[in-house]
């Protein structure tokens, strides 16, 4: 059986035309560590939803945008040239009704900032302008200086159990992250400095995790991350095989 994740795609403005895209590398992660087929959903707001009858779980990527802060009521925004109201018309509303239907979801960077606004949460625009934290930008330099493992994180919960340990390093590649957990969302990794790393849904009818890293990153060199596609993968095979359930 083929089984689909969908991956919701930015919206981006290249010369005088709007194109949808989004990294490679999540799509072949997904299909290469999981066995997933990765189709892309475009940015069309609520339309989007029509979409989910024919997917098996929904991968939300990491994107250069940010979460607009009138998502969350976090007041007027600090980066102000780094938004994509498009792709948050199509997320949020696609979070909230996979997650009402069971359907697996895995949030990446984004992603995770992306579950958290859906579920009521509220996001910290510039951790590395918050007292005592870390810079977790990337920095400057070639791509694999910027991705290569950056510092520990202590994981909890069931993510330490599917990961088989309570610390792995990871990558460190954004600007902003989870500030007030959303409705129901458990705390299950945390950098040294305290900046939430993952999260994952209590109670959920299906499998619902973000995390603040970038796994699909060499996906296939790391033990990790390797892991954590194949829950998810593992998942998405247990919605597709179980009767669909109404949402």
């Amino acid at each position: 059986m083929t089984l689909i994740v969908g991956i919701p795609a930015c919206s981006r403005l290249k010369g005088e035309h709007v194109q949808h895209a989004t990294p490679a590398r999540y799509g072949e992660a997904a299909l290469g560590a999981a066995g997933l087929v990765p189709l892309l959903i475009p940015p069309i707001g609520a339309a989007a939803l029509g979409v989910l009858d024919r997917l098996d779980g929904l991968l939300l990527s990491g994107s250069p945008s940010n979460v607009q802060p009138a998502r969350y009521g976090g007041g007027a925004s600090e980066t102000p040239d780094c938004h994509d109201p498009d792709r948050d018309a199509t997320t949020l509303g696609l979070i909230r009704a996979a997650i009402e239907r069971g359907l697996p979801v895995l949030g990446i960077c984004r992603g995770i900032q992306e579950l958290n606004v859906a579920l009521g949460g509220s996001l910290h625009q510039r951790v590395h302008a918050l007292p005592g934290r870390l810079d977790h930008r990337g920095g400057d330099g070639p791509a694999a200086s910027q991705y290569a493992p950056s510092h520990a994180v202590a994981l909890s919960g069931e993510l330490a159990r599917l990961l088989g340990s309570e610390s792995i390093l990871v990558n460190s590649v954004h600007g902003q992250a989870i500030d007030r957990p959303g409705a129901g969302l458990v705390v299950e990794a945390l950098a040294p400095d305290g900046t939430i790393e993952a999260v994952r849904l209590a109670g959920a009818r299906g499998f619902v995790l973000g995390v603040q890293w970038h796994p699909e990153w060499n996906y296939a060199e790391d033990p990790a991350s390797l892991a954590l596609f194949a829950a998810f993968g593992a998942a998405c095979r247990a919605y597709a095989a179980a009767p669909r359930l109404a949402a």
